[in-house]
């Protein structure tokens, strides 16, 4: 595997860099996993003075910051909840409006037979402590934004060696390597301006964009490889030969990672 911070300072002229234009093809949403989606009707949504303790056995709370575009039954889709939970859980009302901002608790249900607490592999930190302190906070923004922690961490890994003070020739900044027209762009899913050169709106604005490319790629090689090249050029060209490596360096990273390793 190469080394994931000695990226070559050029790539190659052939391949088109990727710009605005590739990422203004990209919507927002990372559907996942069990769909209980239901209509909120208004004869139908709890009371909004429903308490926390109503929900029934077999629930994870997972929080959740919402984003321009949620909607109750949407966010139901894509977690795999009951929107009707969502909107008594969080006392959204009969009509159960979210705002942009806001924070919830989504209550997952879990699939029959996984246990109620499901044991997790203890990640991996990293000595450093200024990496670690990268890598603790683009795990977090992960979660916040239902995006897989140890992707993005092996995607940042793989962009920065989880470090913040990396600026490519491209003028990609942090540690995932985010491109000022692509952070402008996500200040619209985020609700807010980003400073790049900052470690949580960096993450975040590396976060949304997988997020982002979850909602228009099938495959996984696919959306780690747009990440790299632009989603535009994967669809016109398919990946690159650098991509492909790109690719399975980062898939090799997330499997290290999943393991509770080091990331090289």
């Amino acid at each position: 595997m190469t080394r994931p911070h000695a990226r070559p300072a050029a790539r190659p002229a052939a391949r088109p860099a990727r710009g605005p234009l590739d990422r203004l093809r990209r919507g927002v949403g990372l559907a996942v996993g069990l769909v209980l989606a239901v209509t909120v009707a208004a004869g139908h949504a709890a009371p909004a003075h429903a308490d926390h303790q109503r929900l029934p056995s077999g629930r994870t709370l997972v929080p959740y910051v919402v984003e321009r575009g949620d909607t109750a039954s949407g966010l139901a889709v894509r977690f795999g909840a009951w929107t009707a939970e969502i909107v008594s859980h969080n006392h959204l009302g009969r009509d159960g409006a979210l705002r942009v901002g806001q924070r919830i608790e989504i209550p997952v249900v879990r699939r029959r037979g996984t246990p109620a607490q499901p044991t997790r592999t203890r990640m991996w930190q990293h000595p450093d402590r200024d990496r670690e302190k990268v890598r603790r906070v683009i795990a977090g923004a992960a979660r916040n934004h239902g995006v897989d922690p140890q992707l993005a961490l092996a995607v940042a890994w793989q962009e920065s060696g989880w470090q913040m003070d990396v600026v490519s020739s491209a003028d990609a900044i942090g540690a995932m390597q985010v491109l000022p027209s692509t952070g402008r762009w996500m200040e619209h899913y985020a609700g807010r301006d980003l400073d790049l050169r900052r470690t949580g709106d960096n993450a975040k604005a590396g976060v949304l964009l997988l997020r982002v490319l979850s909602r228009h790629t099938q495959r996984r090689a696919h959306k780690i490889g747009a990440y790299y090249q632009g989603l535009g050029a994967v669809r016109r060209h398919g990946l690159y030969g650098e991509t492909r490596t790109y690719v399975s360096n980062v898939e090799a990273i997330k499997r290290r990672l999943e393991a509770g390793r080091p990331p090289a």
